[in-house]
């Protein structure tokens, strides 16, 4: 499955009366990082000492720009004494974990559909489902100043001084829990060599059947030492709250970063598709779009399951056993009666396979080209579209 880029820079939206001159400040990018950090690689524009952190919202809700903009400042800022904060919000996408396997969490098909996309993040941890009610905050510090549970006090902090009466509390594995059983928040982080950044979800208004559907794998049969998530029941924010709006809860958490750090309260705006202030920053987006990231750094796993197709009066197994590594099929044993398919187009649809990517796109072009090699048998190329249609279906 291949999923484009959206077009241009998205807008964000703000409730009638909103504060903005406190929210949100227009400015440089340029003389904001002159004044924050000392760049690790030569790069124009960001040469001065830094003096300060900073607190940043992202103007675009690509989830492959906004994953890239945190390996960005990761990579390249010097966050010594200048911690970042990070706020960013994405259109409808699943992000999974670095070490997960996207057909074991998500629901590959139903996002096609509905046009979903599928990023695979650089920190470990489970997948979530993020949109336009999913609040993302990342904090950026350096390795010896990483604390997570710090971070989630500091969100319970921010959501009491907007609403008292919160029973909001941080747990052991690192989430927050709403009335002690929804999760309203997930966490994951990437440690570096020097810096580090914790990113988690915050519930305000997300679509929770979409949600819980594009979650539910309904795929069968598949065997993995991929890191699994862990089903939570969860709730929104504002579904207990009327006043718990996105853009509140972002300008509460930003003043309370900011007077935790004692650091200016602005909200600076980024677009994170500027090369001219993020130098390499399309590369890195290219990179995190790509099948071979999304797909192709799926830790190796097996696929063993049975389908049926209709037979005379009756219905005939099939069985498929698959290894599959770097997404792509490594062997593949389809077995099907011979009286219903010749074996030697049996044989010559599982060594076809071998080699190909895991994914139905490329399944399709593979069966059509082996399609025009059958003996022109409509019964037999019956049976063919039947088989080709199920092996898609695992896919």
């Amino acid at each position: 499955m291949l999923w484009e880029p959206s077009g241009g820079v998205p807008y964000c939206s703000f409730p009638a009366g909103a504060d903005l001159s406190r929210m949100l400040i227009p400015f440089s990018m340029k003389n904001c990082f002159r004044l924050l950090c000392q760049h690790k690689v030569p790069t124009a524009g960001f040469k001065s000492p830094p003096t300060h952190g900073l607190i940043l919202q992202s103007l675009s809700n690509d989830v492959y720009e906004n994953l890239a903009i945190e390996d960005w400042i990761h990579d390249h800022i010097h966050l010594e004494g200048k911690p970042i904060l990070f706020l960013w919000r994405n259109f409808p996408s699943v992000v999974i974990g670095r070490h997960q396997n996207p057909w074991q969490e998500c629901n590959l098909p139903l996002m096609r559909q509905e046009g979903i996309k599928l990023a695979r993040r650089k920190s470990g941890g489970g997948t979530v489902y993020h949109d336009m009610g999913n609040i993302n905050f990342t904090f950026f510090t350096t390795k010896t100043k990483y604390d997570r549970m710090e971070n989630l006090k500091l969100i319970v902090r921010a959501l009491n001084a907007v609403q008292p009466q919160l029973d909001v509390q941080p747990t052991k594995k690192f989430d927050l829990l709403l009335d002690g059983q929804f999760k309203i928040s997930g966490t994951a982080s990437k440690i570096g060599r020097t810096a580090a950044y914790h990113h988690c979800t915050l519930l305000c208004s997300t679509n929770r059947t979409a949600l819980s559907s594009s979650l539910r794998s309904p795929y069968r049969g598949i065997k993995s030492n991929a890191t699994p998530s862990i089903p939570a029941t969860v709730k929104n924010l504002l579904e207990r709250d009327s006043t718990l709006t996105c853009e509140v809860l972002m300008s509460a958490v930003a003043a309370e970063y900011a007077a935790h750090h004692q650091i200016d309260d602005h909200v600076n705006l980024i677009n994170p598709a500027d090369e001219t202030m993020f130098p390499g920053i399309n590369s890195k987006v290219k990179e995190l779009q790509s099948w071979e990231w999304v797909y192709g750094r799926t830790p190796k796993f097996t696929v063993d399951t049975t389908f049926h197709v209709p037979y005379e009066q009756a219905h005939l197994e099939i069985q498929v056993f698959m290894d599959v590594k770097n997404g792509r099929i490594e062997t593949c044993d389809i077995k099907a009666p011979d009286h219903w398919l010749p074996l030697e187009i049996g044989d010559k649809l599982n060594s076809s396979f071998i080699g190909s990517k895991f994914c139905p796109i490329e399944t399709t072009l593979l069966t059509n080209i082996l399609l025009r090699t059958c003996p022109d048998d409509h019964h037999l190329q019956s049976k063919w579209n039947i088989l080709c249609e199920k092996i898609r279906g695992i896919m």
